[in-house]
């Protein structure tokens, strides 16, 4: 357990540094595009806002379409929305799409082409990749890189539900009571995900991210040394705590796929693909945890050293004092 609350030190002093910018915060931009006619298209672009500070990217498209002003400008919670409406413009395919600053950011934009005849395609642009020409790639359907990579990408930065997701690890410890915390966690984000992104249920996203920071706060609570030996419900059910967090944390992912949008006549197969990549993305990550963890035991075995006490109490104050900081931000947020 002291190996473990060394990793958990490290861990979360690299999650502070940059927690602030980015717990929950990095969503994508979504460009769509329809073509209505041979030289007519339809351009929405939705940019995100962190706060009241909306994201300097801007999209172009090399036939200069885009550089007029919007016909249409809408501020929402969390984006900003513009619609061009191009009639007798130079044809849409051929022409290349940038955004501009995204090389400089930390997000990603997915673009669904839509043509006047034929299958609509999904794609991702990458700060290491913010350009593409249009029609150059054949139509993908359900989009498998773009939505599987979105959900790993998704819950690889999302440093808070990695938070929650460490701090179970290190209340449970890798034993087979790990496993069924996990998968219960799973089922239960999964059924949220599903009920919110088709809009069967529906919740204030700035409430729920506020939960989520008290997820973490309460797991960080049962990692003290007192609580854990007491033996709460936390120690003798787990699994039940995770499924019951999951089921916020689910809310919270399908803010994003709400935020953007499924597409159109996909939307079972982009859902079930993005929660894939959720998953994909959770299992890495707790699989590295283990790796560290026995490469430390092994070190620790060699060099005959033990970690001071004040090692046990390092993981829920570091733990702790980030989940509160998200409480307090979000729960002003909220109100």
């Amino acid at each position: 357990m002291r190996l473990l609350a060394a990793l958990c030190l490290a861990l979360t002093a690299l999650f502070a540094a940059v927690a602030p910018a980015q717990a929950h915060e990095v969503r994508p931009a979504l460009v769509q595009i329809r073509e209505t006619g041979p030289r007519a298209y339809e351009v929405v672009w939705k940019r995100p806002v962190v706060g009241d500070m909306a994201l300097r990217l801007v999209p172009h498209l090399s036939g200069g379409a885009l550089e007029k002003p919007a016909e249409v400008e809408q501020a929402a919670p969390g984006y900003v929305t513009r619609v061009w409406r191009v009639r007798d413009g130079p044809p849409l395919m051929g022409q290349t799409l940038e955004i501009e600053g995204l090389a400089q950011s930390v997000t990603d934009v997915i673009v669904r082409v839509t043509p006047r005849d034929g299958e609509a395609s999904d794609h991702v642009l990458k700060p290491a990749e913010p350009r593409m020409v249009l029609g150059s790639a054949k139509p993908s359907g359900v989009a498998v890189p773009a939505y599987l990579l979105l959900g790993v990408e998704h819950i690889l930065i999302g440093i808070d539900h990695l938070l929650f997701v460490l701090g179970l690890l290190l209340l449970i410890g890798p034993n087979w009571k790990l496993v069924k915390a996990v998968t219960g966690f799973t089922v239960a984000h999964s059924l949220t995900l599903a009920l919110a992104a088709f809009g069967v249920i529906r919740f204030p996203s700035a409430a729920i991210e506020a939960l989520v920071a008290l997820s973490i706060l309460f797991v960080a609570v049962e990692l003290m040394p007192a609580r854990r030996a007491a033996g709460g419900l936390a120690q003798r059910r787990p699994w039940l705590i995770a499924f019951t967090f999951g089921l916020l944390h689910g809310m919270a992912f399908a803010g994003v796929l709400a935020d953007i949008g499924l597409p159109a006549g996909a939307a079972p197969e982009a859902l079930f693909l993005f929660n894939v990549g959720v998953e994909i993305g959770q299992l890495t990550f707790i699989a590295a945890v283990l790796i560290v963890m026995a490469a430390g035991r092994r070190l620790l075995a060699m060099s005959h050293r033990t970690l001071p006490r004040w090692a046990a109490l390092a993981p829920a104050y570091a733990i702790g004092g980030l989940s509160a900081y998200w409480l307090i931000e979000r729960t002003i947020a909220a109100i």
